[in-house]
């Protein structure tokens, strides 16, 4: 990467940022300017920004201008990023979930953690590209891909999977296009997207941030978070965008410590008299045999800086809530209990929350699910409606048409499937496995790699963070997560920033040689051909 305006720009954090600007050497138009240079280098390879913000130069100059009248809003003030492309912003730009269907919609206002980012004076650089309607729309189709944006790619290996749905957001940032984003997960959209880029990603506990302004898919499992390169960066994010909204009355059950969660950033020594669980038999087993002896690896870091790691601490359904053949949010019905299915209460919530977002639109005709079917279906050469008419979305809209079956009703199968799933994921599930001896671990250290982590997690609507340990032999990051409980974001970053620091100081893998933690990317692949793929 290029230098800018004499400064390294690439890897460079925040902090350092902030400090260049206090000095002089840089300034939010510079550093603007440099993040476009950059994306006219690399981002014809990845499609990571859908849309770039049109008056981008005008913030970056305001920003300027008051920070030499001595004012600096927050730790942000003039940090560029973007924001996935479901996140609504009341601007020159769309807010589609990467559908042509919603293109020239407008918004009746700011989602509220945008809000609150750009009252902290990070600038807004666009829009990030994303997997079409969150994947909601369709069961079999291309991660990352969406009519309206194409197919985003990782800067590992641009032949694989880039992780869905924040596919763009966790590009961007991966690539040094810009400094975070943010993404919204369902079921796994911030973890698995983090890791595919090497990166920090902290999806916060359901409520921690608010989610109106954005598309929705489950009111019960929509969360909003950042994704970085380091801990630090993705805490300066999380604790500008927590906060109570009105619009949003899950958020007001939050628990948010005084003086935010700045304050839990530690260093190696944090993990002395850590104690972690470690949940092998609901999770661990299901990883790749070479990944866990490099994660092994690293949990044998952990003990060394004085932290201990107490294995067999199950939760207790996993043999019957977590699925041995991978992902699967409609495991309930595959095991024959439709009323045990996470898909079941998705499908419903759905249906309703996508009608009361729309209400809110102006200058669009879509105003309900039966709309967007409709219109996919007319538009298939797009927006493949038709199942095998469209190379990304190979079982076309059967998402959307599942939810539409249920026409919003929640019925007994919806509230037993609803209670089913946050008890066996919650009280006796994370919180369980939490448990031993009578003792409060300080988390959970699973396989990031291992879907089902998330998958639980996402039941639960319990907090976690992934952070980057190394390369797959495919030239794709792998990363380790840690898992704990509603409200536990204090936990997640005095540990997740502590196993960073650990990373920082540590030798490289005797297994491969390489350097553990963050890796920049290789941009494997670059020239392959960038086109719709389903990733087994």
């Amino acid at each position: 990467m290029d230098s800018c305006h004499g400064v390294t720009l690439e890897e460079a954090t925040t902090d350092q940022l902030q400090d260049y600007m206090r000095q002089g050497i840089l300034s939010s138009v510079k550093i603007v300017e440099c993040y476009l240079r950059r994306k006219l280098q690399v981002d014809q390879y990845l499609n990571s920004i859908l849309e770039l913000n049109p008056d981008v130069m005008e913030i970056a100059a305001s920003l300027d201008a008051l920070r030499a009248n001595g004012i600096v809003l927050s730790p942000l003030h003039g940090i560029p990023f973007v924001v996935k492309d479901n996140i609504a912003t009341q601007d020159k730009m769309e807010t589609t979930a990467g559908s042509y269907t919603l293109m020239g919609s407008v918004v009746p206002r700011d989602a509220h953690v945008v809000k609150k980012l750009r009252e902290a004076g990070a600038i807004l650089l666009g829009k990030a590209g994303m997997s079409e309607w969150a994947d909601m729309r369709s069961n079999y189709y291309s991660e990352g891909y969406s009519a309206r944006g194409g197919q985003v790619r990782t800067p590992y290996n641009l032949s694989s999977n880039p992780g869905g749905s924040s596919s763009g957001s966790g590009s961007a940032v991966g690539a040094n296009l810009v400094m975070f984003s943010l993404g919204t997960e369902t079921d796994g959209s911030i973890i698995s997207p983090a890791e595919s880029s090497s990166l920090v990603g902290i999806k916060p506990t359901v409520g921690l941030t608010s989610r109106s302004g954005i598309i929705p898919e489950s009111i019960h499992q929509d969360t909003v978070g950042p994704l970085a390169r380091t801990v630090r960066d993705a805490t300066y994010a999380l604790e500008i965008m927590v906060g109570i909204d009105e619009r949003d009355n899950y958020t007001a059950a939050q628990q948010v410590p005084a003086g935010g969660y700045t304050q839990f950033l530690s260093g190696k020594g944090a993990l002395q008299g850590a104690v972690f669980g470690l949940p092998w038999e609901s999770f661990w087993t299901l990883a790749e045999q070479w990944m866990v002896d490099e994660l092994l690896e690293v949990l044998d870091l952990i003990e060394d800086a004085g932290g201990t790691i107490v294995n067999g601490t199950e939760l207790p359904h996993w043999q019957t809530i977590v699925s041995p053949a991978g992902w699967d949010w409609d495991y309930g019905t595959t095991r024959g209990y439709p009323n045990e299915s996470e898909y079941t209460v998705v499908k419903v919530d759905f249906y309703n929350n996508i009608k009361t977002y729309l209400s809110e639109l102006k200058n669009t005709d879509i105003r309900s699910l039966e709309d967007i079917v409709a219109y996919n279906n007319l538009y298939t050469g797009s927006e493949g409606g038709i199942p095998n008419t469209h190379p990304a979305f190979q079982s076309g809209q059967d998402g959307f048409l599942a939810s539409l079956k249920t026409k919003g009703e929640m019925d007994e199968t919806y509230w037993q499937a609803l209670e089913f799933c946050q008890r066996t994921t919650r009280e006796e599930g994370i919180d369980a496995a939490l448990t031993w001896k009578g003792k409060k671990l300080d988390g959970l250290l699973v396989p990031s790699s291992v879907d089902q982590t998330y998958q639980i997690a996402a039941q639960a609507g319990y907090p976690m963070i992934t952070l980057p340990v190394g390369l797959t032999p495919q030239n794709t990051p792998f990363g380790l997560s840690i898992m704990n409980t509603a409200w536990s974001e204090p936990s997640l970053v005095k540990y997740g920033s502590a196993i960073e620091d650990m990373f920082l100081q540590s030798q490289p893998s005797p297994t491969t040689g390489l350097k553990r933690g963050r890796t920049l990317p290789m941009f494997h692949e670059h020239l392959a051909r960038n086109i719709p793929v389903r990733y087994q």
